[in-house]
């Protein structure tokens, strides 16, 4: 990051967490990485293997096949068996492995403090995700931060159409909270993060924990970009003291 990248985003993070009343969080990545002792890549692996001896391994692409994201396997699956109970058992099996890679997810440093400083303030929280609810509550729990969010956890239904970038889970968390979408902000990692916050007219802080990660949010069109929360929680300290 130049000099000048750098100076750009503190400025735009100043502009962005002023006045905000509620904050909209993605959870696998700015919250924690969930998979971070437990591979996406062998639960991708194992859902494949699954369709296999169903005789269904032909539902996915090469490509597919060996895709690293198990979110990207069940989003084909979706499109090609749409509403079927191929895909209700997929989303639970998947569900499954997600439950199973809490007790090993890593905390993102600094998102619980900021969490609980947010939600001290008086600011209003929301998790909107593609991760299963159960997950999230399950993870939430383990960190004593569940009351910080509780009820607004909007992740995965059986709807998957409606998954980021669809701003689906974003307009609910909008719709529960009575906040219009200027007053609102969205944490998150991914281009579909960003393209969900601007369909539902939110304002975006991207979070990337490496500069690829950076890379793809900025030539996605993010325009404020961190590489640690450690700022964001400074700066309203910063203002709690003046």
């Amino acid at each position: 990051m130049t000099p000048e990248t750098e100076q750009t985003d503190q400025t735009g993070l100043r502009d962005l967490i002023g006045g905000v009343r509620l904050v909209l969080w993605d959870f696998d990545g700015p919250v924690c990485r969930l998979f971070a002792g437990y591979s996406a890549d062998r639960v991708a692996g194992e859902l494949v293997d699954w369709l296999s001896r169903l005789g269904l391994k032909d539902l996915l692409t090469e490509e597919e096949r060996v895709h690293p994201d198990p979110h990207v396997l069940l989003g084909a699956v979706d499109r090609r068996r749409h509403d079927s109970d191929l895909v209700a058992d997929f989303e639970e099996r998947l569900t499954r492995e997600e439950l199973r890679a809490v007790p090993t997810a890593w905390p993102t440093a600094y998102a619980d403090p900021l969490i609980r400083t947010w939600s001290a303030l008086g600011v209003g929280l929301a998790v909107t995700t593609n991760n299963s609810p159960r997950v999230v509550s399950e993870y939430l729990a383990t960190r004593g931060l569940l009351d910080c969010f509780a009820p607004h956890i909007y992740g995965r239904t059986r709807d998957l159409h409606l998954l980021k970038p669809d701003p689906y889970c974003l307009n609910r968390a909008l719709n529960a909270r009575g906040m219009a979408p200027g007053q609102a902000l969205m944490v998150g990692d991914t281009a579909s993060d960003l393209t969900a916050a601007r369909a539902a007219g939110v304002p975006f802080l991207g979070y990337a924990r490496n500069e690829e990660k950076a890379k793809i949010l900025r030539q996605a069109g993010a325009e404020t970009v961190v590489h640690s929360l450690e700022p964001v929680l400074n700066l309203l300290w910063e203002r709690q003291v003046r």
